[in-house]
């Protein structure tokens, strides 16, 4: 199994239509429903106004690869150009699923 935690470190004030941007293109849903994704949720810290932590499961790396190759990531990066200024990637990897 893969863990990412992926923190977004948006525009000033962009937070928040980044993430209507994303559910709104259906990008989110898209992702949960590829083949080996376990969970694909977003969620919006407590502190740090212009964060989105995107926490991500696989079962595996060869569906996490897969999922690197989808359409709906080409929309994803589009609008990181727009709303994004950094991306930091967590990832954590175990035996069990």
């Amino acid at each position: 199994m893969i863990v990412l935690n992926v923190t977004y470190k948006c525009k000033p004030g962009l937070r928040d239509e980044f993430l209507k941007r994303i559910i709104k293109e259906g990008i989110d849903a898209a992702c949960r429903a590829e083949k080996g994704c376990i969970r694909y949720d977003y969620y919006l810290p407590a502190s740090g106004n212009d964060e989105l932590l995107l926490v991500e499961k696989w079962h595996d790396a060869g569906a996490l690869a897969e999922h690197g190759t989808q359409p709906h990531l080409e929309k994803l990066m589009a609008l990181k150009t727009e709303y994004v200024t950094e991306t930091i990637i967590d990832r954590f990897e175990s035996g069990e699923s």
